[in-house]
């Protein structure tokens, strides 16, 4: 039996799109609400599932786009609508974040809260409550911003990395600086260094520290939020932030306050991570069979096929010649195979896919 602090909450951030999905992520359905991985549960269900080793499940809210809230309802249906927070309009992380914090804050003066991602990858869970233990018990002690940071495996160009201090011994760090994605050979340094980490964007900190923050980093939107503090948390809350929200700054958490501030330490994790950011990144944490094809759904047969993922909606069986390295999509409307190296054009060719078909119904 987990006995809860109740003075921890956490906040899943469930509003992006996931386009380098498609075709199975869309904007009307998008990838965190998706079994990416076939183990029977979506990645918002395994976030929400993998939290409440920590945190209460009352005490977990959901930030999202105001079209995801009968989905959200469905998959999680032990939280009230009150656990949801809708953005009636896309301002990317920072708004979402101070709006939840001053929510929590007022409901909760000595809450500490965790942002989390709805749809990253994490197998070791237990490890995972750990950390974020460790960093709820340092940021209820002092007013500090903690960030986790993964361990670099490999000298990843797709990634924002964290430099920090070298104390010996402590599992906190301060942070000295948050870089940009790297060229191969910086990244390839960073590793050498020994003191960078991955930026998984996700973050422990007091409700009201964080908002303090924002009051002295960012004031234009904490006033904007702040004049109307008292409709939080109730009956009117909703006309507010439709009236105010699309007046914020669209802007990063990251940019916002994470890079301006004096007072952020990351504790470097102890579990392994993916983002799922691509086809290629589920390749990397699937089943492989001997061949090192990973399949989802499909039964598969091959021949001479090696180094593929294969995703099919429904059950079928899939046979595969002479295919190696490529992406295979078998979704509702739309049959996809593109090879591995080029993943990072299926946005691209999502847009000339929709065009296409906008013409068509024209």
């Amino acid at each position: 039996m987990i006995i809860y602090n109740q003075d921890y909450y956490a906040v899943i951030m469930a509003g992006g799109v996931g386009s380098r999905f498609w075709p199975l992520s869309t904007a009307k359905y998008p990838k965190q609400f998706h079994d990416m991985l076939g183990l029977g549960e979506t990645l918002l269900q395994s976030t929400f599932n993998r939290l409440t080793k920590v945190v209460p499940y009352e005490n977990i809210l959901i930030l999202s786009n105001e079209v995801y809230n009968d989905i959200i309802k469905e998959q999680l249906p032990k939280i009230t609508q009150e656990q949801i927070i809708l953005e009636p309009a896309m301002r990317n992380t920072a708004p979402c974040i101070l709006l939840a914090a001053m929510k929590i804050n007022k409901k909760n003066p000595n809450a500490v809260m965790v942002v989390a991602p709805s749809d990253h990858f994490i197998n070791d869970e237990d490890a995972f409550a750990a950390d974020i233990n460790l960093a709820f018990k340092a940021a209820y002690k002092e007013n500090i911003l903690v960030t986790l940071g993964i361990k670099p495996t490999f000298p990843n160009t797709g990634y924002g990395y964290i430099k920090y201090g070298k104390e010996e011994g402590m599992n906190l760090q301060k942070v000295e600086i948050f870089t940009e994605k790297p060229t191969l050979r910086n990244a390839k340094k960073y590793l050498e260094d020994g003191n960078y980490v991955w930026n998984a964007g996700i973050f422990i900190w007091k409700a009201s520290f964080i908002a303090d923050s924002f009051k002295t980093l960012l004031p234009e939107m904490f006033n904007l939020f702040d004049v109307g503090k008292e409709y939080l948390n109730t009956s009117k809350e909703e006309k507010f932030v439709k009236d105010t929200y699309p007046e914020a700054q669209n802007i990063s958490i990251d940019y916002a306050i994470m890079e301006k501030s004096d007072s952020v330490y990351v504790i470097p994790a102890s579990f392994k991570w993916s983002d799922l950011g691509t086809w290629g990144s589920l390749h990397e944490e699937l089943p492989k069979d001997e061949s090192d094809n990973a399949v989802v759904n499909a039964q598969l047969m091959h021949q001479d096929a090696k180094g593929n993922i294969i995703y099919t909606h429904n059950p079928k069986v899939v046979f595969i010649d002479g295919l190696k390295d490529f992406i295979i999509v078998d979704d509702k409307d739309v049959l996809m195979i593109v090879p591995k190296e080029k993943e990072q054009d299926i946005k691209e060719i999502r847009n000339k896919v929709m065009k296409k078909f906008d013409e068509n119904l024209g």
